[in-house]
């Protein structure tokens, strides 16, 4: 869970898209580069804090969605743009070959990726509007993620061209590996304060926001009918309370 930053003037148009199958590319698109000066410096004229913008930069849902894609929206062709995403997952392809040699070898589980084409489909269905070669990027990267970190763990010889295939390094193999195995707390959470403090008085609220039945939002209603607010405008001046 983190923080995204997007460009909110472009979301009717990404919505618009024609084709469907577009609409996960169109909805990235949306999506600002959080380490982009221009962006930074944009988003501090539109009144974001510091601490978010740093948030935007360790979030580890722009790691998933835009830096690694593996991550996707939901029903994308309902076009509500939706904020929750969803890593596909790869176990109906590795338990395929579960007991067998060639677990670790990306040259034979790259081939049953394409084959398997019923729940590959059925994840495209869900997460990419029908796109299938977009689930299948990322199924190879995470099989290729697993082979690399099984063979460092074992000491097995592994031939890192070929992460070329999945566009991937090793750093950031590591990186993906981190993130989805072995992350903390706090860098799977990557929330940061609000500062209500920016935009309303909190001294003066304090005490006054509730849950009453009569009230919006601003304390329960007195028996004359009158909020908290109200009753607070009428009879606090300066520190003191008025009889």
């Amino acid at each position: 869970m983190g923080v995204l930053l997007y460009d909110a003037d472009r979301v009717q148009e990404a919505a618009s898209t024609p084709d469907e199958k577009d609409l996960y590319q169109a909805q990235c698109d949306l999506f600002l580069n959080p380490h982009d000066p221009a962006v930074i410096e944009q988003a501090r004229k539109d009144g974001i804090t510091e601490e978010w913008i740093e948030a935007a930069q360790n979030s580890p849902v722009y790691k998933l969605a835009m830096e690694y894609k593996l991550a996707f929206p939901l029903h994308p062709e309902y076009r509500t743009l939706p904020m929750v995403w969803y890593v596909p997952p790869l176990s109906p392809i590795m338990n395929y070959f579960e007991g067998k040699d060639s677990i670790a070898n990306p040259d034979m589980i790259f081939p049953a990726i394409e084959e398997m084409r019923t729940p590959i489909q059925y994840l495209a269905n869900l997460l990419t509007a029908g796109d299938a070669e977009t689930v299948k990027e990322a199924l190879q990267k995470m099989a290729m993620m697993r082979s690399y970190m099984r063979a460092q763990s074992s000491g097995a010889e592994f031939d890192e061209a070929r992460l070329a295939r999945v566009g991937l390094t090793a750093s950031q193999i590591k990186q993906m590996y981190r993130l989805l195995a072995i992350a903390k707390y706090e860098d799977r959470f990557v929330i940061p304060t609000s500062h209500k403090e920016s935009h309303m008085d909190v001294y003066r609220s304090q005490g006054l926001e509730g849950f009453g039945a009569a009230c919006s939002g601003c304390g329960p209603a007195s028996p004359q009918g009158k909020t908290g607010k109200e009753l607070y405008e009428e009879n606090f001046y300066g520190g003191i309370w008025r009889d």
